[in-house]
């Protein structure tokens, strides 16, 4: 549910003050487990080690985010893959295709002979 347009973004404060303490041209990963804080347009260009319950992962904010929150960009789940037959034979197809082109890349091609 979107927060009320009267009460504004929700920034953390803390988070807003180490970006406005920090110079644009300075390349340092802001450490942060404010997930729930909106982008605005003052963090575009800065990198972020956003937490998503184990590791911090690096977001670097573009304009196109402004508006999103923090925790869209670090996902805290690792997808593996869908289960069931129809996935282990598309699997199996992609395997035989890259073993194929493989294969190709490894025989030595024949070179024409030189005209005189």
């Amino acid at each position: 549910m979107a927060r009320s347009l009267k009460k504004g973004p929700y920034i953390d404060a803390r988070l807003l003050e180490k970006v406005l303490a920090l110079r644009k041209d300075e390349k340092k990963i802001i450490k942060t487990w404010a997930r729930h804080s909106t982008i605005s347009p003052e963090m575009v260009g800065h990198t972020f080690g956003v937490h998503n319950g184990k590791e911090f992962v690096a977001v670097f904010v573009s304009e196109d985010m402004v508006g999103h929150k923090l925790g869209e960009f670090s996902p805290t789940t690792k997808f593996s893959r869908h289960g069931g037959k129809m996935q282990r034979e598309m699997e199996a197809g992609a395997e035989q295709k890259e073993a194929a082109k493989v294969e190709a890349a490894a025989t030595p091609t024949a070179k024409p002979a030189a005209k005189k």
